[in-house]
């Protein structure tokens, strides 16, 4: 492996660290998810218009074109919301143990997108995948909010891989980035003023929040979605999903660390994490390995 190589696999884990840290910094804003949220993509677009302005990137797409980005975004946006909230009413480890069944929803998401027929090897990861989540239901039946929020995080996660499949190839991935953060963020912006949430109090961000914000906006959003990016010309997209899918693992190990007395868990919650991971990891593995007959 040459040195460049070496440096794209080391920046790929750092970026799945701070795709992890967003669960921590989740932890750490004390805004409610909705808010926590509409600042975080706010700060998102921000970051990536002077990323574009910086790198000369050309942005500006025919509006027919932004319309769906837009939408997708409030879909981002939803997904982001009940994950935080998750996060909120349970703590980081039920959030990112059961948030890893993202597999799951996409496994059936897809082919109905796709309109081709569901394969047994996902139907099987499916099961297993369910079997985890049941075994965290059984020890963790005291976060039930927080387990039913990250499945539905879980499956907004879904909806948005499958939705963005069918439109990446389109335009570039950091342009797709930018126009559904400012999707999301209008959606969020809207139902704060349906909601009469939107008064000057949406601005008077405490103090101890701001860099919390700064840096899930600016680092662990903008900078990681951009990275990606360039990692991806040079890594494949096996070894990138492979390396995301440790985001959880990083999340729980970092929230152990930095919360060690509300996130030790029973030997129950951390076997079907492990339940779910494996499978998680074993998925795209065996989808390689058996071939044909995969899409």
């Amino acid at each position: 492996m040459n040195h460049l190589l070496l440096r794209k696999h080391i920046q790929l884990h750092l970026v799945v660290i701070l795709l992890g840290a967003t669960a921590i910094l989740g932890a750490l804003i004390s805004l409610p998810a909705v808010e926590l949220v509409w600042y975080r993509m706010l700060l998102a677009f921000a970051g990536l218009w002077i990323w574009f302005l910086y790198k000369g990137i050309p942005f500006r797409l025919p509006f027919s074109k932004i319309i769906p980005l837009l939408g997708i975004g409030a879909v981002v946006a939803l997904h982001w919301i009940a994950f935080f909230h998750a996060i909120k009413v349970s703590n980081v480890s039920v959030t990112l143990g059961v948030f890893a069944s993202t597999t799951l929803f996409t496994s059936f998401l897809e082919p109905l997108s796709q309109k081709r027929r569901i394969f047994w090897l996902e139907v099987f990861i499916g099961l297993v995948i369910l079997s985890g989540i049941y075994l965290i239901f059984q020890y963790e039946f005291h976060y039930l909010e927080g387990i039913l929020y990250s499945l539905l995080a879980a499956f907004g996660n879904g909806l948005f891989v499958v939705l963005n499949r069918n439109i990446s190839l389109r335009h570039h991935p950091s342009v797709i980035s930018f126009y559904e953060m400012i999707g999301g963020w209008l959606f969020i912006g809207f139902f704060l003023v349906v909601t009469s949430r939107a008064g000057a109090g949406l601005f008077m961000v405490p103090s101890g929040d701001i860099v919390y914000l700064l840096l899930l906006g600016f680092v662990c959003t903008a900078y990681a979605f951009t990275a990606i990016v360039d990692i991806v010309r040079m890594l494949s997209a096996y070894t990138v999903v492979l390396a995301i899918n440790l985001e959880p693992v990083y999340g729980i190990v970092m929230a152990l660390v930095f919360f060690p007395e509300t996130e030790k868990m029973s030997g129950g919650f951390y076997l079907g994490a492990l339940i779910i991971l494996i499978s998680v990891f074993s998925y795209p593995f065996l989808k390689r390995k058996l071939g044909k007959g995969f899409p």
